[in-house]
């Protein structure tokens, strides 16, 4: 079979970890040489590690996404080394703070933005005029299934993954003139490095078995499940596909979180 992204450059956000650490792999297991990226610098190593384990090619640099001159630099770095760029995954994401409506601030919103919104603006900014001369190439945003409908998440971390759907869709039109795709993921309950605490709080409670239940298939997912959507959506095979937001969450958007009861 040939590999879905053979010869293709793809950078990633957020691959110190869950999605983005699942996706790399996968990436280079269908061809793709990457450039990937995180403020977890250790673990972004050990993901650059599992990527050669697997016969990849992968470059990897520390960058803060909330910062421009660091997302630029990022962009640079992999264009200096591979020469060009086809795929764009905006996987690195923050949930901010806990904390109640009455209790959060501006400070905490602000932060949750500039990664979780901005980090995605700067990546698509520098990346799209590449994309652009080659007349082709995909770029998807990991938001969530808190972008859709309320009860996924703090009202911050939310509101930002409303935005970076929407973004989705600006984007899409903006640049699907010269053929390059823009999509979204909405990922579900899945264990990650971000996720963890909630997991880890389950756990002391001895409420495990609650965590998915919520959803029609009444589990969590995985991060590889996710790293799939992604995929797909990155190539060819999506080729007609832009400007979409796909819920990758068991089910959990198609009811009123009360799995089995339509009426």
């Amino acid at each position: 079979m040939t590999k879905r992204l053979e010869g293709k450059v793809a950078i990633i956000t957020g691959a110190a970890d869950g999605i983005g650490r699942a996706t790399a792999i996968l990436f280079a297991q269908e061809g793709a040489r990457l450039a990937i990226a995180d403020i977890n610098e250790k673990g972004l190593s050990q993901t650059a590690e599992l990527v050669r384990n697997v016969g990849g090619e992968v470059i990897f640099r520390r960058t803060d996404v909330s910062q421009e001159a660091e997302v630029k630099a990022l962009i640079d770095e992999a264009v200096s080394h591979y020469g060009s760029i086809d795929i764009l995954i905006n996987n690195a994401g923050i949930t901010g703070n806990l904390y109640s409506l009455e209790q959060e601030d501006g400070q905490d919103w602000q932060r949750v933005y500039a990664v979780n919104v901005l980090g995605a603006v700067y990546a698509t900014k520098y990346v799209a005029p590449y994309l652009m001369a080659k007349r082709k190439g995909a770029i998807v945003n990991t938001a969530s299934v808190a972008g859709i409908r309320a009860g996924a998440g703090t009202n911050a971390y939310s509101a930002s993954k409303a935005a970076l759907i929407n973004f989705t869709m600006t984007s899409a039109c903006d640049l699907g003139g010269y053929n390059v795709r823009v999509n979204a993921v909405c990922p579900g309950l899945i264990e990650t490095g971000m996720t963890r605490p909630i997991f880890e709080l389950a756990r002391e409670r001895g409420k495990e078995d609650k965590l998915g239940s919520r959803c029609e298939l009444r589990r969590y997912g995985k991060p590889e499940e996710v790293a799939r959507a992604i995929l797909f959506l990155a190539s060819d095979e999506a080729s007609y596909i832009t400007g979409q937001a796909l819920p990758v969450d068991g089910g959990n958007t198609a009811s009123l979180n009360m799995p089995g009861m339509k009426f």
